[in-house]
C-alpha cells in the first residue's frame, strides 16, 4: 500500500552562488551539530507559507524570477544568534522582493514570518552560549565582506527532517543598464 504523504508547510529561501554555497556548506559541516543538520546551508526568506498555496507560490515565485535580474547582496560577516553563529547577509534587493511576495500571501503567514528578517546563514545552531561566542571569535577576522548576487529563489517542503524540493527559479531579469 503506497504511503500517503501529509500536506506540508513550504519553506522559501534565496540561493547563494555555488562558491559561496560551498563554503558555507562546510562552515555548516564543520560546526552545526551533526544530529540536526539536516539541510543545506541557506537563506530563508519565509518559514512555512501553508501548504495548500504551493501551486499559487510556484507560478509567483517563477514570475518574479523571469522577471528580476540576480538579487545583489553583501556577505557582511558573522552574527550572533545567542546559541549559535551565522554569516550576515545585507540585501535590500532582496529584502524588497521578500516584502513583495509576503505581501502577496498576506493574511496567511506565521507570526514569525510577518516580521522584517535579518538575512542569515546559520553555520551552528542550538550550542552552548561559549561555544558559539568561541566560534564567532575564530570565525569573525576570517570572513571578509563580499559582494555576491543571489543565484535564485527555491521552495521546500519541510517534513522534519530533510526538505523535499518544490522548486527552484533562477533569477533571469536582465540588469537595467
Amino acid at each position: 500500500m503506497p504511503k500517503l504523504l501529509v500536506p506540508a508547510p513550504l519553506v522559501l529561501t534565496a540561493e547563494l552562488p555555488a562558491a559561496l554555497q560551498g563554503r558555507a556548506d562546510a562552515l555548516r559541516r564543520a560546526h552545526y551539530p551533526a544530529e540536526r543538520n539536516h539541510v543545506p546551508a541557506h537563506v530563508t526568506l519565509l518559514r512555512a507559507l501553508p501548504p495548500f498555496v504551493e501551486d499559487e507560490a510556484r507560478s509567483l515565485l517563477a514570475a518574479l524570477a523571469a522577471e528580476m535580474p540576480p538579487q545583489p547582496a553583501l556577505l557582511a560577516g558573522i552574527t550572533d544568534l545567542g546559541t549559535g553563529t551565522a554569516l550576515a547577509i545585507e540585501s535590500p534587493a532582496m529584502l524588497a522582493l521578500r516584502a513583495m511576495i509576503a505581501d502577496h500571501f498576506h493574511g496567511m503567514l506565521t507570526v514569525q514570518d510577518e516580521g522584517v528578517p535579518r538575512l542569515h546563514v546559520t553555520v551552528q545552531n542550538k550550542v552552548l552560549r561559549g561555544e558559539a561566542k568561541a566560534l564567532q571569535a575564530a570565525l569573525g577576522p576570517a570572513i571578509l565582506p563580499e559582494r555576491f548576487t543571489f543565484a535564485a529563489l527555491a521552495l521546500h517542503r519541510y517534513r522534519g527532517g530533510p526538505w523535499e524540493p518544490a522548486g527552484r527559479w533562477p533569477f533571469r531579469g536582465r540588469t537595467r543598464r
